[in-house]
């Protein structure tokens, strides 16, 4: 798999798709709704993407960008020249060398780079505001876009509107790639990465297993139902507030049950949770009471991010 993800026009969000299949994306492009994906490296870096337009009947424009307004190159390619487009595109998610070769590219005027200002934020404001943000952050499934949303509506009042949406970029940016820089330093497979793969295993064994899955119990348990296929025996789920809990150092708890809301098969659900979370070398507590959801702890909580 390519360590990428793929945005289309039509809102499709493709992670860690095989060349093939970014193939088949670009040939696909060309209809109203449809015209256009935006590709970045995982995990992403601010201002480093590819992307190509199309529209049926008419030629490519294939561009790149490496981190900087004085960086961003543009190609137009044949229409009949999808396989050249292709070629390059599947170059710069392999980060192959000369990848762009043989294309006639130009340098893009992206204009004068526009300085944004600092904070006008008081000492408590910031620090609160900068620990939402790296608590969200750490939780490792929010992508830079929700950050900088996040960061922008955080301090909001009905009379002030203390961050710009370039502030709140320009502040997600920076500890953004901080967590970059540490997560390289990241050895093996992480528990993160382990419910991942138990969370796999349960789902092709008919169970609905679903990641920072709704805001709350509440919702989470009125839409779960909707996230299976019609063969699901049940579900299993964590909340965007357990995944608080569990980037603060405090565990994962994990809800669970049968479809058909019987005690036996919520119980039964339980047990398969269970076994898959230990068979991918997760430490479990849960007592087998249907009654009480599942706790994985401890658990070291280094989720590397996407984007």
């Amino acid at each position: 798999m390519l360590e990428i993800v793929v945005k289309t026009e039509n809102w499709e969000r493709h992670v860690r798709v095989s060349a093939e299949d970014l193939a088949g994306l670009v040939r696909r492009i060309g209809t109203d709704g449809d015209r256009y994906l935006v590709v970045h490296r995982i995990p992403d870096l601010p201002d480093v993407f590819a992307q190509v337009w199309h529209k049926a009947g008419g030629a490519y424009t294939l561009e790149h960008r490496d981190g900087a307004a004085d960086r961003h190159f543009q190609v137009i390619v044949d229409g009949a020249e999808a396989e050249a487009v292709i070629a390059a595109m599947t170059g710069w998610a392999r980060q192959e060398n000369g990848w762009g070769a043989g294309l006639e590219w130009s340098l893009l005027d992206m204009g004068p780079t526009r300085e944004v200002p600092p904070l006008d934020l008081d000492e408590g404001e910031r620090e609160e505001l900068e620990g939402r943000v790296r608590e969200v952050l750490v939780g490792g499934y929010a992508s830079r876009a929700e950050l900088a949303e996040l960061a922008e509506d955080y301090l909001v009042t009905a009379d002030r509107r203390p961050v710009s949406r370039e502030q709140a970029e320009a502040l997600v940016d920076r500890i953004w790639l901080e967590r970059v820089a540490e997560q390289a330093e990241w050895q093996g497979e992480t528990d993160p990465e382990r419910l991942t793969r138990a969370f796999g295993a349960l789902r092709e064994a008919g169970i609905t297993a679903r990641e920072n899955f709704t805001c709350c119990r509440s919702c989470g348990q009125s839409e779960i139902g909707g996230e299976g296929g019609p063969d699901a025996r049940g579900f299993v789920y964590f909340h965007t507030q357990c995944t608080d809990s569990a980037a603060a150092g405090h565990g994962l708890m994990l809800l669970y049950g049968g479809f058909d809301d019987s005690s036996e098969t919520t119980a039964a659900i339980g047990r398969e949770v269970m076994a898959a979370l230990e068979a991918a070398g997760l430490t479990v507590e849960w007592d087998r009471d249907p009654g009480r959801a599942i706790t994985i702890t401890p658990l070291d909580w280094r989720r590397r991010l996407i984007g």
